[in-house]
């Protein structure tokens, strides 16, 4: 955004828009935002972790936004019952989205036949779009993005550079994929026999429905024989590998470096921490959370909280982990122990 377009805003104008209240000078004026160590004057930062909460008496900051019930004094607080979530909109009121391509195809583009492009959609340039392909209104190719055949966009799409798109994927509303990703690709199916491995043809396609967020450098395998499936409101982080016939719910949350094998269905609000491994053929239920790093190797129960490898309920893990920690010592007193039985039996 150009400077001198820069808005501004009082603390109370901020307050009415994201539905917080404020304690201290509302007419303070607010010009963006900025991480609570090193934000200045007229910026605003916010608090919704406790280990922040040590930056808030040297802030440069204008104002903090806070939870209902931190205590602070030296600087206007906006108070909201989700500091980070308030925050986020109002990144959104300085940061609004900005269209990054005017409606119509770059003159690079290769466009087959039976193609259909909405009048308000961009194409960028050096984008390719396979025959009976179609793009929803105001979606945009940034750059160098692959369609391929009978592949469905649908509105308000943002498919960032380098993406690729392979045949018969369907793709919903408000989908964000980001540089590199790749959806669509062969599932690693291969049958043994005595001459080799045999390739399954991989025959599937890929769903993704509205509202769904994927980082870069993701593989999204097609199923094969039916679909992997991306449900409405999930987001998936960097690096994610998604093997064919996935199935995930939701609005679940799919952090950097998972990889999750065929054929397992993951539910609704399902959360998997950075590196988390899940074997196929399983069902995660609703609601399950997954520490990082942790391997799973059977089906979840909805609501589960699991850590660990093999993954185990969290409070379990933990006793496992602190036993651990405990067994140089535990052994050293056996040792000792030992040794004082065989003295006093004289061996």
């Amino acid at each position: 955004m150009n400077s001198k377009n820069k808005p501004t805003f009082t603390l109370a104008e901020i307050a009415a828009k994201v539905g917080g209240t404020i304690d201290g000078d509302d007419s303070v004026l607010i010009s963006g935002v900025a991480p609570i160590e090193s934000a200045g004057q007229g910026a605003i930062t916010f608090v919704a972790n406790k280990r922040y909460a040590r930056f808030l008496e040297t802030t440069g900051a204008s104002a903090v936004v806070l939870d209902m019930a931190t205590e602070h004094a030296t600087k206007p607080v906006l108070r909201h019952k989700n500091p980070y979530f308030a925050f986020a909109r109002i990144v959104d009121l300085f940061h609004p989205n900005e269209r990054r391509l005017v409606p119509g195809c770059h003159p690079t583009t290769i466009i087959e036949n039976d193609v259909r492009i909405a009048d308000t959609a961009g194409i960028g340039p050096f984008c390719h779009i396979s025959e009976d392909s179609s793009i929803g209104e105001d979606s945009q190719l940034l750059s160098s993005v692959y369609v391929g055949k009978h592949v469905t966009i649908g509105n308000n799409c943002l498919i960032y550079p380098g993406v690729i798109i392979l045949d018969n994927t369907t793709i919903g509303n408000n989908v964000i994929i980001h540089a590199s990703t790749v959806i669509g690709s062969d599932g690693f199916g291969f049958a043994e026999s005595d001459t080799g491995l045999k390739k399954v043809k991989q025959v599937g396609w890929v769903e993704i429905a509205d509202d769904v967020e994927i980082g870069s450098n993701c593989s999204i395998d097609r199923g094969a024989l039916g679909p992997t499936k991306i449900g409405r409101g999930t987001k998936i982080d960097n690096l994610v590998q998604i093997a064919h016939n996935v199935e995930i719910g939701e609005h679940s949350i799919i952090v950097a470096q998972v990889g999750i094998s065929g054929s397992t269905k993951i539910g609704n609000g399902v959360i998997l921490a950075g590196q988390v491994g899940l074997v196929g053929h399983i069902e995660i239920g609703d609601g399950v959370k997954i520490g990082a790093q942790s391997g799973v190797n059977k089906s979840v129960p909805p609501g589960k909280m699991l850590f660990g490898y093999p993954a185990r309920e969290i409070m379990l893990a933990k006793r496992i982990e602190a036993a651990l920690t405990r067994l140089p010592d535990l052994l050293t007193r056996v040792r000792k122990l030992e040794k004082k039985l065989d003295s006093e039996s004289g061996k």
